[in-house]
């Protein structure tokens, strides 16, 4: 055992223990934590591939001004960006583990709080990331995490309480941001009360995102912008502004969400992007459950429940289940149960019930939060007949649905 960098550290082969030392007491937060940026100390100390175990506590970055020349979400990449950083692993992977998602803490106090870059094959888990602070840059990306030029996996993480503002600044602090290089694996993370979009993917970021729960912030709960790309499935997003939108020349697989209780859309493809929806629950939405915004933006829309959306007055589209401003060519519409939307069903397009498959019937759903189908649901073995549910009988409409569902 040695002390180093005002933390116990205990050195086994690769293997750190850290533990938080110097107890000092906190107005504004209870429970013990280091008095300077140690654990940035031990990050930069360590060697590729090591693992550090983090034992119960809070780890206080002390922020430092970062300065990058390729903007993550400018028209022109080209310019220049200044921003604040938390913790920062550069130049190695790194296994960062929590011993508990709850008692682990990492405040961040920065604009990108936790930043990889070039660290090919790092993974973090099991602990909580909080408390940024919004950099007065508006171009600066910030959120909880900022991956670029990296391969990271981030799970069972809670990305909580990153709401600090600044008036003169639209946007604030996100919780997963995939910027340029970035190879995200985001599974079982809690994305909840920030202030901006949950999930975001910027110029040349691929993910896959699976098993989040994302709710209650502000901007849209997962965006794929630019020529990113993403499989999205069994995540719940609510509570946020808008759910999960396509833009730019994206590329998304979107199966098997929940996309509820929205303040605008559930869920839209956009631009010239490229967007698969299949057995999703978008419901409650405050107006379009699902749309199609451009003529230029393909996909296909697919053994869905689209039902009760449009409770909010107009905002950025009408109160209607579907909203489609392309030729239904360029975007199938087939096997979805489109109900009880507040302005109608169908808008841009001729109500679709009773062709290739769509139907408009009560669901029957169990209750608003599970969005499972009681027993003589219409939606039971009514999806696409080519698609097969885990059990081996045809295919369910709604979450539960297809290939990729858990019962």
């Amino acid at each position: 055992m040695v002390k180093a960098f005002g933390l116990i550290v205990i050195v086994l082969a690769k293997m750190w223990v850290i533990t938080p030392e110097n107890i000092v007491l906190s107005d504004s937060a209870s429970g013990s934590r280091p008095t300077d940026n140690a654990f940035q100390a031990v990050i930069d100390n360590a060697q590729a591939g090591d693992t550090l175990l983090l034992k119960p506590g809070r780890y206080e970055a002390t922020p430092r001004p970062y300065r990058e020349a390729i903007c993550g979400n400018c028209v022109d990449p080209l310019t220049e960006v200044n921003a604040t950083v938390g913790f920062h692993i550069s130049g190695k992977p790194l296994v960062i583990i929590g011993e508990d998602q709850d008692s682990t803490v990492l405040v961040t106090n920065g604009g990108y709080g936790i930043l990889f870059e070039n660290s090919y094959g790092s993974y973090i888990g099991n602990l909580t990331v909080t408390h940024g602070i919004r950099d007065p840059d508006g171009n600066a990306t910030d959120a909880a995490f900022v991956v670029k030029n990296s391969r990271v996996t981030i799970e069972n993480v809670r990305i909580v309480a990153n709401t600090h503002r600044i008036d003169t600044v639209v946007v604030g602090i996100g919780g997963i941001f995939g910027r340029e290089g970035a190879e995200l694996l985001i599974f079982n993370n809690i994305i909840r009360n920030n202030g901006w979009d949950g999930v975001a993917l910027y110029r040349g970021a691929t993910a896959v995102i699976a098993d989040n729960v994302i709710e209650n912030g502000r901007g849209a709960g997962i965006g794929i912008t630019w020529d990113a790309t993403a499989i999205v499935y069994r995540n719940r997003i609510s509570g946020y502004w808008k759910g999960i939108g396509a833009f730019g020349n994206s590329w998304v697989v979107v199966r098997n969400n929940a996309v509820f209780d929205n303040l605008g859309w559930g869920i839209i493809a956009t631009g010239n992007s490229y967007m698969e929806v299949m057995n999703n629950v978008i419901y409650h939405n405050g107006n379009c459950g699902f749309a199609v915004w451009e003529e230029t933006a393909r996909g296909i829309l697919e053994n869905n429940i689209i039902v009760k959306n449009g409770w909010k007055e107009e905002w950025v589209c009408p109160g209607v289940g579907i909203w489609m401003n392309t030729a239904i060519e360029k975007f199938p519409i087939v096997h979805n149960n489109v109900w009880n939307n507040t302005a109608g069903n169908y808008e841009g397009i001729n109500d679709q019930t009773n062709l290739n498959g769509n139907i408009s019937q009560d669901p029957l759903l169990e209750d608003d939060q599970s969005f499972r189908l009681k027993p003589g649901s219409p939606c039971i073995d009514a999806g696409a007949p080519e698609i097969i549910d885990p059990d081996g009988t045809r295919s369910d409409m709604g979450g539960f649905g297809g290939p990729l569902t858990r019962f």
